[in-house]
């Protein structure tokens, strides 16, 4: 199961002290090291460890596998192992955040 994180997140009014991009930098430091799932616009999708990302939305996964995107629907085939690969920004469709990994994050309103 995975949870989707939209690019802008929920707003929250509980620390008006704290500017919105502290928050979502907050936010993004607390998925450091968490299991991402990364579609991308050739239709691969690409999943590893999140490590790092920039202002231009590239981003860094460790141990990350590629899947192709498939015909059959019910099967994703054979993983590729990349180990550590930088996504373009550009060519990043959505990014899933798997709901194990967030158990222990807070303030993402996952609900099992």
């Amino acid at each position: 199961m995975a949870t989707m994180i939209e690019e802008n997140g929920p707003s929250t009014h509980e620390r008006p002290e704290v500017s919105s991009s502290s928050q979502a930098r907050l936010q993004l430091e607390g998925l450091l090291n968490k299991n991402m799932r990364i579609r991308m616009t050739d239709g691969r999708t690409l999943v590893g460890l999140f490590l790092c990302t920039d202002r231009d939305c590239n981003v860094i996964l460790g141990s990350a596998q590629e899947f192709l995107k498939s015909t059959d629907t019910f099967s994703q085939g054979e993983p590729r192992v990349l180990g550590l690969a930088m996504i373009p920004g550009h060519h990043v469709v959505s990014i899933e955040v798997e709901a194990d990994s967030l158990e222990d994050v807070q303030g993402f309103g996952v609900g099992h």
